[in-house]
């Protein structure tokens, strides 16, 4: 028997925007919002937005060509503009921004709800830009072309309707399109399966077709390097969420990328870089998971390359970022989560350190331009506000901007510690709290867990000014499932292994308690999407351990995960539910069937969004429902806009945040 043939009684509430479905959404919606929307929350919700819209924010940008570009949204700007300035003019208190496309003029001259969704740049011209624009956050998008000169969008340009797209340009007339081409041209989770090139002025039905895929594969896209001396055309072909078969595309002739399917493969000018989720081993020499490798493109694709070891992790580091500048390398690694920074020269791959980060921070990087030599590094800590740096090799960081303190962390300590999971395994998690705390208070605890996604120790305003700077306790667990340790962390977690995503979250929140830091009553958990799915096991397999918990656009029955909208992309890291062997390990934790009328849940609260196209609503809307009819105590709230996100811009993010933390500075109470 199929998922889709189960009984299922709450299926109906599957329809997104069914009146039925719709009207159940807003019978929910109303008593959520008439208990929490309250005076505390309308100042959590103001608080929020003033940390969200400030205008003393960092205007993150990235270079192209001579100009800096930013995207931007504020109180006057909900929806943002897209903008550039000069590097002369950024370096000032108040950059001079010229606005390329204001997306709130957009949306009202078209009646659009509009978010944006990204520019894909002409290179090396910068001349024309293909815009994507969702309605209310959805994945799915419009595309248009957009001309950086004029100022204006292309009337008879390149348009798209919408669909969940990728696009890239080939020339100023041409580009290869993975998209919705009607009958038989989507995967079974619904992202291209054909790439074609496209003239301009040429009808979209009358494409060549370049590369085809199967409908069981996740997708299918094409990239363009137009870098003068190197063009090449790659074209992706995922096969499951983590193995990709990678090809040039030389003419009419496909030439296969042979690395591992599952490793993580990038083109430089004449570099080749591979990124090992397992170790490798070519006959010639061994290389182990994590590791990052380099060798000269062409030799590599006619066998006469040597490999060389760039990166190679151990039990505490792993890598956790890289990016080129045109002759450098940069590399971002974890040490039992804290970040370190350094930079590679190509051939001889010598690593050494940048000077400048501060110990025991969180640092990424922004942006690198593959063309010169310039990059960004943003630098924060859990009490530190951001810190944008930028460098040039061999030359000292210049701290170009810095964010502004939303809260006061002068009475804050932060501290890490190692939780012992059901296995033995040592878990290390961070925790932000009152220096001169002396007993149990509130606590939050955030997790993730899945997708090698590794959380990392950074500044958060909207947590700080709504939680910690009203005396709360922040803890984060860094569980496998995850990447903090590289692959390997994640690796051992996934399909049968996947108990022990929860078993290490729980062990954490088990030591929390253990340690008097909190209390049951007074520990309270949050997570999303995936996270979600954790909050959801924790619901029905350790409710014991919480006194309150937020579930955010979450995966929760897992029976029918692979046929809800991009559902069957996960069946790589979940298991496919329609084989009976990979049931049996997910049915022990779906948290929509393990729900019990004889056992106590702590209170929750789930959220999702209508305009969710990644992850079905109907999770959040099925699990409400049979908590209910369990006789559990459980507050919904959907937002009709917000894609995956669950919000459209800043006020919508407002509003869910001062939600959750109204919600859980009311449930979580002293004492047990």
């Amino acid at each position: 028997m199929t998922a889709d043939q189960l009984d299922d009684p709450y299926l109906w509430l599957e329809d997104i925007t069914g009146e039925q479905a719709l009207n159940w959404v807003r019978a929910h919606n109303a008593p959520t919002l008439k208990e929490y929307c309250d005076e505390q929350f309308e100042r959590m919700r103001a608080e929020a937005l003033e940390v969200l819209d400030t205008d003393t924010r960092i205007p993150y940008v990235r270079r192209r060509g001579e100009f800096l570009y930013n995207f931007w949204r504020d109180a006057v700007h909900p929806r943002g503009l897209w903008r550039r300035t000069t590097l002369d003019s950024y370096r000032s208190d108040s950059p001079d921004w010229d606005v390329l496309i204001d997306v709130d003029h957009v949306g009202r001259v078209d009646g659009e709800s509009w978010v944006w969704a990204g520019a894909t740049v002409l290179e090396p011209d910068h001349t024309r830009a293909l815009i994507g624009l969702s309605r209310g956050g959805a994945d799915a998008v419009v595309i248009r072309e957009f001309d950086m000169v004029a100022r204006e969008f292309v009337a008879d340009g390149f348009v798209l309707p919408e669909a969940k797209t990728y696009i890239s340009w080939a020339d100023p007339d041409t580009v290869l399109v993975g998209t919705d081409f009607g009958d038989d041209s989507l995967t079974e989770s619904g992202y291209p399966r054909l790439v074609k090139r496209w003239r301009r002025g040429q009808p979209l039905a009358e494409a060549e077709t370049l590369f085809e895929g199967a409908r069981t594969d996740v997708m299918v896209a094409a990239s363009v390097d137009r870098t003068p001396g190197f063009e090449r055309t790659l074209l992706r072909r995922a096969l499951d969420f983590f193995n990709d078969e990678v090809y040039e595309l030389r003419g009419s002739e496909l030439i296969r990328i042979d690395a591992p399917t599952d490793a993580t493969v990038s083109v430089h000018r004449q570099w080749l870089l591979i990124e090992l989720r397992t170790d490798w081993v070519t006959g010639a020499a061994e290389y182990s998971a994590g590791s990052l490798l380099a060798a000269p493109y062409d030799e590599f694709l006619a066998g006469t390359a040597h490999v060389q070891v760039v990166f190679e992790p151990d039990e505490h580091t792993c890598l956790h970022q890289y990016a080129w500048t045109r002759d450098r390398l940069l590399l971002v690694t974890l040490a039992d989560v804290a970040s370190r920074v350094e930079i590679v020269t190509p051939d001889d791959w010598v690593r050494e350190p940048v000077p400048g980060i501060p110990a025991a921070t969180n640092t990424v990087i922004v942006a690198a331009d593959h063309t010169g030599d310039e990059f960004y590094l943003d630098s924060s800590g859990f009490d530190a506000p951001s810190r944008l740096l930028r460098g040039t090799p061999g030359e000292p960081l210049e701290n170009i901007k810095s964010g502004p303190a939303f809260f006061d962390a002068r009475n804050l300590s932060v501290a890490q510690y190692f939780a012992t999971s059901a296995d033995g395994t040592p878990i290390p998690y961070f925790v932000v709290r009152p220096a001169d705390a002396t007993a149990p208070g509130p606590t939050l605890l955030s997790g993730y867990g899945g997708f090698e996604v590794s959380r990392t120790p950074g500044y958060d305003g909207v947590l700080g000014r709504l939680w910690l700077s009203r005396g709360g306790t922040y803890a984060l667990a860094n569980i496998r499932g995850g990447g903090e340790y590289g692959p390997r962390w994640h690796t051992q977690a996934m399909r049968a292994g996947r108990h022990k995503v929860a078993e290490d979250f729980a062990a954490v929140a088990t030591d929390l308690v253990n340690r008097g830091i909190t209390t049951v009553g007074q520990l309270g958990a949050q997570g999303g999407s995936n996270g979600g799915l954790l909050m959801g096991v924790m619901l029905t397999k350790y409710p014991q351990l919480f006194g309150a918990l937020v579930c955010h656009v979450p995966l929760l029955d897992m029976r029918r995960f692979h046929l809800l909208s991009a559902g069957a992309s996960w069946v790589a890291e979940y298991g496919d539910p329609d084989n009976p062997a990979d049931w049996q390990f997910i049915a022990e934790y779906s948290p929509y069937h393990n729900i019990s009328a004889e056992v106590r849940y702590p209170p929750v609260l789930i959220t999702t969004s209508t305009r969710d196209d990644r992850v079905h609503p109907g999770h959040a809307r099925k699990m409400t429902a049979a908590l209910e009819a369990a006789g559990h105590r459980v507050w919904y709230y959907e937002n009709i806009e917000g894609g995956h996100a669950g919000a459209a811009d800043n006020a919508q993010v407002a509003f869910n945040s001062a939600l959750s933390f109204s919600f859980l500075s009311r449930m979580l109470t002293p004492g047990d």
